[in-house]
């Protein structure tokens, strides 16, 4: 089969593909998880929460199709990262799963009755599928970037030497931290636009402005501590961009300061985490300002700069390991053939401006402020 891309070109688009999804999840389940963490403390009446719930109520499931394809793309691009992640992460991906599936039971069965205490019940649960994965998938980065504990024998098996609670050492806990603040600020945004003016919308802008602020102080002191740290790890030998996608063939090393390398080797690169930064505090400006708008953009533009600076500080690696170096995955050594890529770009480049198109005639459809009065004369509404 002749292929007009070469190999190290298809594994670069598919880097670049598997970060855009992995930020569109951020950009839109973001604000959903961002609103469900909110909403025992934004919303102190049935009437309230029911504003909350419905401002995200008849998008949620379609925002999840990111999440999906992020995980698809894994499996299908990189099968060496996704059959070691999967693995060494299960119980962790066991939990936001547990917690991811309180949200369809929650927005199902939360209004089957109207009972203060089993709302209330459901309020919560519904935080708990917020909160807990917006917790866990930063804690996920904060590993990532610390390196995993695993090692691969000389059949590319995988073995994976660390626990559950091994996961939440500080620095993942400060990535966890800047996880949930991004959410949160993110989902606050969200609710300003999207729903009438009045006391939850005042909340949420107060919490919001609080989110932002600590949005930009915990990115900054992630930077400050793998700057500081013993943190990074970087290529050992040769690169074969083109090579077979063989770990062994090509080693790592950690190096203290790895992760910084890109940014005074590509200074474009600067601009992820200057948005990382100047995002959040638009978004504070939109807040306080009451310009809704500009807050929700700023928030946008907060999110996409903090993923964009860890895949940007990482490249090439995409999943280092802390025990043995040697055997760290990257865009290089572990991709599918080269055939794969470049079947999987043609369907990528047939179907994603599909769902693109669907996800803005949705949004253009339920365009508008969700209000008391749409939620108190529909019973059908959550």
């Amino acid at each position: 089969m002749d292929i007009p891309l070469d190999y190290d070109s298809l594994r670069l688009i598919w880097w670049a593909l598997m970060g855009i999804l992995l930020i569109g999840f951020a950009l839109t389940d973001g604000f959903d998880l961002g609103a469900a963490t909110l909403l025992p403390f934004v919303a102190k009446t049935d009437a309230e929460r029911r504003l909350v719930i419905n401002s995200v109520g008849a998008t949620w499931e379609g925002n999840q199709v990111w999440f999906i394809l992020g995980g698809g793309a894994i499996f299908a691009a990189w099968p060496l990262v996704y059959a070691v992640s999967f693995s060494g992460f299960y119980l962790a991906m066991f939990v936001v799963l547990s917690a991811l599936i309180l949200r369809p039971v929650g927005f199902k069965y939360r209004s089957k009755k109207a009972d203060p205490k089993w709302r209330s019940r459901w309020d919560w649960a519904l935080f708990i599928g917020g909160f807990v994965p917006a917790l866990v998938f930063g804690v996920a980065v904060g590993n990532v970037l610390s390196g995993v504990p695993f090692r691969l024998d000389s059949d590319l098996r995988s073995f994976y030497e660390g626990g559950l609670i091994d996961l939440f050492h500080p620095f993942a806990l400060l990535a966890g931290l800047l996880s949930v603040a991004m959410m949160v600020l993110h989902g606050a945004a969200w609710l300003a636009i999207k729903i009438e003016r009045g006391p939850v919308h005042n909340r949420a802008t107060r919490i919001g402005a609080i989110a932002a602020i600590l949005s930009v102080i915990l990115f900054l002191a992630g930077g400050l501590f793998i700057a500081q740290g013993s943190m990074g790890f970087q290529i050992d030998g040769v690169i074969a961009p083109s090579g077979p996608s063989n770990p062994h063939l090509a080693g790592a090393v950690a190096a203290s300061g790895a992760w910084l390398n890109n940014f005074s080797l590509y200074p474009w690169m600067l601009i992820a985490p200057l948005l990382g930064i100047v995002g959040p505090l638009v978004a504070l400006f939109g807040i306080l300002r009451q310009r809704e708008a500009l807050a929700f953009g700023g928030s946008s533009l907060g999110s996409f700069g903090i993923i964009a600076t860890v895949g940007l500080s990482m490249f090439p690696f995409i999943l280092p390991s802390s025990i043995d170096p040697a055997s760290s995955l990257t865009v290089w050594n572990a991709s599918s053939s080269h055939v794969t890529l470049f079947i999987m770009l043609i369907v990528t480049l047939i179907f994603l401006p599909l769902v693109l198109l669907y996800t803005a005639w949705v949004y253009k459809v339920l365009f508008g402020r969700v209000t008391s009065a749409d939620v108190g004369s529909n019973p059908d509404l959550y």
